[in-house]
């Protein structure tokens, strides 16, 4: 397996777990029964749960293009300096920007989101160019 191939194995499992967490705070708040039912007044989730939920939903928006870049660049036989570090940029930058979102941290949000932008520019770019 390409080391571009790992790293969007690596971003799939983390976005795959990121729901336990908020599910677990969802779980504390409702109830089991409302948890897993459809309230008609649910109680709101705690501040951190939600911005969690928000920070999965924009993990899972972005790995379709990531996903589709990595997986371009593996069907052309693009892989150098330039993608494999565009991959570790863009795994670390989900990383980062998880744990900001939900830390509330808007500036680290903002930036690692942006890395995260950059590293899928560059392995755009570097299949463009080929």
């Amino acid at each position: 397996m390409t080391t571009e191939l790992m790293y969007l194995v690596a971003v799939t499992a983390l976005t795959g777990v990121m729901w336990i967490p908020y599910i677990l705070d969802r779980i504390a708040v409702w109830g089991l029964a409302d948890a897993v039912g459809y309230p008609d007044s649910p109680k709101p989730q705690s501040p951190w749960a939600r911005r969690m939920k928000s920070a999965h939903v924009n993990a899972a928006e972005n790995l379709v293009v990531f996903a589709a870049l990595v997986l371009a660049a593996h069907a052309a036989g693009v892989s150098n300096n330039a993608t494999v570090s565009a991959c570790a940029v863009y795994f670390w930058a989900r990383v980062v920007h998880f744990v900001a979102y939900t830390a509330a941290l808007p500036w680290v949000r903002t930036l690692a989101f942006a890395a995260g932008f950059v590293a899928q520019a560059v392995l755009a770019w570097q299949l463009l160019v080929r």
